[in-house]
């Protein structure tokens, strides 16, 4: 009888006491084990003699949801075309942060949201499938035998950047271009994640996804038969970013991590973590895959204000397009 008592002891003795704990809000992909999650977890509490906490789930909903009562400190992984959003619910509190260390090919003036890592969209193919892809998106709109897997733009960040992107470039006849892409469409789906497993599993010439998808597959599967599709037109640019809760019970700790964020270490380790560009090195600093990887010559960009501004118009094309 006096065993469990002694081992209860023994388990508190040996558990480490950590002074905090920092509460980190994170989409469901972020905390995964696939995702970059872990890495940033082990390299932080590294630093910090603290623990690192993800909690996640579909962030912005979360933030409009529960509002003040959202128990957190940090929220990581918002995109750049939902931050207006995120800031009007007043829960985000200035980072502190120099941004002198960033080297997005925009210029990024924020006291509240810092980018960790970026990309451009772009309808990556297979050579095995495909061996002349277009060089513009008005070609992709050409070539009617191609078949496409994308996202909703109603539940995913991509394909709300595709229809941002859509809308910039073709404006009055974005109804047009989605009947086109609907009509060779395989599916849409809810979330990346989904599509882009349809399209490795062969069942889609192309698919709505980052110029930096390949170096995943030459990296991990000593594959390069993948390959994203540069448009003359340029590609739309978008990043993900960070940002202090205002309501956060380890303030100065939750600071730390955005500094952390920006850190070398962090930006080296996000580029393979995360498959995206780095947000705070050089491009000669980048893996040296990525370098040698086809890079877009025009960033299309939209700013909060007016990617929220254009949304719901955009939106109501999208769906008159895709239901004619």
């Amino acid at each position: 009888m006096r065993y469990p008592l002694f081992a209860a002891v023994a388990a508190l003795t040996l558990t480490p006491a950590h002074a905090e704990t920092l509460v980190v809000l994170a989409p469901d992909y972020f905390g995964s084990n696939w995702g970059p999650g872990p890495a940033i977890k082990e390299g932080f509490e590294a630093r910090c003699d603290c623990t690192l906490e993800y909690r996640t789930g579909d962030v912005l909903p979360r933030l409009m949801l529960e509002g003040a009562r959202l128990e957190a400190d940090v929220v990581i992984g918002l995109n750049t075309d939902t931050t207006l959003r995120a800031r009007g619910t007043g829960l985000f509190a200035p980072h502190g942060q120099d941004l002198a260390p960033l080297t997005v090919p925009i210029d990024w003036e924020d006291d509240t949201f810092i980018p960790f890592n970026w990309g451009y969209l772009a309808w990556v193919y297979d050579r095995t499938r495909l061996d002349d892809a277009p060089t513009s998106f008005a070609e992709l709109l050409e070539r009617e035998e191609i078949s496409l897997l994308w996202q909703d733009p109603r539940s995913s960040a991509s394909g709300l950047a595709l229809m941002l992107w859509v809308d910039e470039v073709f404006g009055d006849a974005a109804s047009d271009v989605w009947r086109n892409l609907a009509a060779r469409t395989v599916t849409v789906t809810a979330g990346w994640s989904e599509s882009y497993g349809m399209f490795s599993a062969g069942e889609a010439d192309m698919v709505l996804s980052y110029t930096t998808s390949p170096a995943y597959h030459i990296v991990a599967e000593d594959d390069d038969s993948k390959a994203a599709a540069i448009f003359d037109e340029g590609h739309y640019f978008t990043a993900e970013v960070a940002g202090v809760l205002a309501g956060a019970a380890n303030p100065d700790l939750a600071r730390d991590f955005m500094a952390y964020l920006l850190s070398r270490e962090f930006q080296e380790m996000i580029a393979y973590a995360n498959w995206s560009y780095p947000a705070a090195l050089p491009r000669e600093d980048w893996p040296e895959v990525m370098r040698d990887l086809p890079f877009p010559d025009t960033a299309i960009f939209l700013g909060e204000d007016e990617a929220e501004a254009r949304r719901g118009a955009a939106l109501e094309v999208w769906l008159e397009g895709m239901t004619r």
